[in-house]
C-alpha cells in the first residue's frame, strides 16, 4: 500500500460544514495518507439532498462560498465568513494539513465549472459526459482559471459507464436508460478490451486526465471487472 493513492470521491457539501466536518476530516485523512490524498466535493444530487432535508436554494451560491472557505481553512488561515450558506467566526484548524490537499469539484454546469476552475485544483465531471462534453467543460474551467489568474494544472476526471462479457450491450443500454442517457450518444461503452480502450482514448484526447470505468449496476463479477480494466484495458490505453 506504500504507492497507492486515496481520495474521497465527492462529499455532498450541503451535509458538511466547511469548518466542523469537511476540513477536519480532510485534514485527518491527509495526515493518514500524506502526499497521496485528494478530496472531491460537490453540491450533491438535489433530489437526494431534498430527501435528507439539506437541499439549498442555490447550489451555485453554496459552492461559491464553500470553496474559498474550505481552501483557506486547509491552508491554516483563520476564516471569518458571514454568507448566506457559510457562517464562520474566526475559525482555524488546530492542526492544519502538513502539505497541500488537492480539492476537486464534482460538477457539470457551465457556471459551476467556471467556479471549479477559479477555486479548485481539479474537476470531476458528472456521469454521462461525452468527449465533446469534456472539451466544452475545459472551456468553462479555463474561463474560471483565467479570472483567477491561475496557471497551475487542473486535471479532469470522467466516470464512464462500461460493460463487458456476457450480455454487455444489453446491460449497458439498460443502465444508460435508467440514468436518462441516450445510448446513441458517446456516453459509455460496451464490448471487449479494445473497444473500451478506444472509448477511454476518445475521452483522453478530448482533455480528460483520468477516466474511471464504472460497471453497470447489475455487473455479475465486480472483482473480475476490476481485473479486466487493470490487466486488459489499461495496457491498451497506455500503448494505444
Amino acid at each position: 500500500m506504500s504507492r497507492g493513492r486515496f481520495g474521497a470521491s465527492i462529499l455532498p457539501i450541503p451535509l458538511r460544514s466547511a469548518a466542523a466536518a469537511a476540513a477536519m476530516k480532510i485534514d485527518a485523512l491527509q495526515r493518514m495518507f500524506p502526499g497521496r490524498f485528494h478530496a472531491g466535493v460537490g453540491s450533491g444530487v438535489r433530489e437526494w439532498m431534498g430527501q435528507v432535508g439539506a437541499r439549498v436554494a442555490s447550489p451555485l451560491g453554496l459552492t461559491r462560498e464553500y470553496l474559498p472557505a474550505l481552501g483557506s481553512l486547509l491552508s491554516g488561515d483563520e476564516v471569518t465568513s458571514d454568507g448566506e450558506y457559510i457562517s464562520l467566526d474566526r475559525v482555524r484548524l488546530d492542526w492544519p494539513p502538513t502539505e497541500p490537499v488537492p480539492i476537486l469539484v464534482g460538477t457539470g454546469g457551465p457556471k459551476s465549472l467556471a467556479l471549479s476552475g477559479q477555486f479548485a485544483d481539479g474537476t470531476i465531471l458528472t456521469g454521462g459526459t461525452t468527449p465533446e462534453g469534456v472539451r466544452l467543460a475545459r472551456t468553462h474551467i479555463d474561463e474560471g482559471r483565467a479570472r483567477a489568474g491561475r496557471t497551475d494544472k487542473h486535471p479532469i476526471t470522467v466516470n464512464v459507464m462500461a460493460a463487458t462479457g456476457l450480455g454487455a450491450p444489453a446491460r449497458w443500454e439498460a443502465e444508460c436508460r435508467n440514468w436518462g442517457f441516450d445510448p446513441s450518444d458517446d456516453v459509455g461503452v460496451a464490448g471487449d478490451a479494445a473497444t473500451i480502450a478506444a472509448a477511454v482514448r476518445r475521452l483522453a484526447d478530448a482533455g480528460a486526465d483520468t477516466v474511471v470505468l464504472q460497471p453497470t449496476a447489475d455487473e455479475p463479477d465486480h472483482e473480475g471487472f476490476i481485473r479486466f480494466a487493470a490487466r486488459e484495458v489499461g495496457p491498451l490505453v497506455n500503448t494505444g
